[in-house]
């Protein structure tokens, strides 16, 4: 069953009408009822009893996302959200590096002590942990210098804020904020690939799946960058989804839309 974006988004968020001053076209959007005046959603189609949200001119009516353009928004969200939790997550990480970075000695020294706990069990299972990998990485970020942690949390922090404007602006489908999710996402692309060349994870290969589909679905349906007729392709797009339907309400024959109108009231 196909998924109705734009009644969905009318039943969670309501009805968006619009009176135009143009006589013949606001009396081919509005119908009259038992129940009253009714007029026609912008988004969905249906008729909706009460006074209209706005009037105007018919060219000033707002752009409503309807259709296609609801789905890329929320698509849109979904990689808003995801975004805003790993910035938050990068700034944790900057905050435990600089956190590290201030008591060096200390941690050095509660590491050593815990690692002399573990060496007997470690031993009675045939694993040599003064010779492991893992305490071999841990224990050569000891070594680091106390401004080396600092610059690596300052990146840490630097990267974090570029994923929450991410968030936030993809939230609010600002364009400024799809170019830069863009250019973003396809700049770490090449770290990711050699991270996941060094060592190969599920969660590595996840995240690269999406970031790889992020940047070409988010170029191409967003016509970014001079695709499919760049910007001005895409306004156009988007005015005319939304004028269309008010043009297409406006040639609809009134008595089908006063039926319709009143089938929606006795609903």
């Amino acid at each position: 069953m196909k998924l109705d974006w734009n009644r969905r988004t009318c039943a969670r968020r309501g009805h968006i009408t619009y009176a135009p001053n143009e006589g013949a076209l606001r009396e081919r959007l509005r119908a009259a009822t038992v129940a009253g005046e009714a007029w026609r959603c912008l988004r969905c189609g249906d008729f909706a009893l009460g006074t209209p949200h706005g009037s105007g001119p018919a060219d000033q009516a707002p752009v409503v996302p309807r259709g296609k353009a609801l789905r890329d928004l929320f698509i849109l969200r979904v990689l808003a959200v995801e975004r805003a939790v790993r910035g938050v997550f990068i700034v944790l990480a900057a905050a435990a590096v600089w956190q590290f970075s201030n008591s060096q000695t200390a941690v050095r020294q509660f590491f050593e002590q815990n690692l002399t706990v573990f060496r007997p069990v470690a031993q009675h299972f045939g694993y040599d942990i003064d010779h492991s990998p893992v305490v071999d990485t841990i224990r050569e970020t000891f070594d680091y210098k106390h401004s080396t942690l600092l610059i690596v949390a300052a990146a840490l922090l630097a990267y974090a804020l570029i994923e929450l404007v991410e968030g936030v602006g993809l939230w609010l489908a600002k364009r400024w904020a799809e170019y830069l999710t863009v250019v973003a996402t396809a700049a770490f692309l090449p770290l990711e690939i050699y991270e996941l060349s060094e060592k190969v994870s599920g969660l590595k290969i996840a995240t690269l799946l999406i970031n790889i589909l992020a940047v070409v679905y988010i170029a191409v349906a967003k016509r970014l960058f001079g695709l499919r007729g760049g910007a001005r392709a895409f306004e156009a797009e988007r005015r005319g989804a939304s004028l269309l339907e008010v043009e297409q309400a406006a040639q609809a024959p009134s008595g089908a839309g006063a039926a319709g109108a009143q089938g929606t009231a006795m609903a």
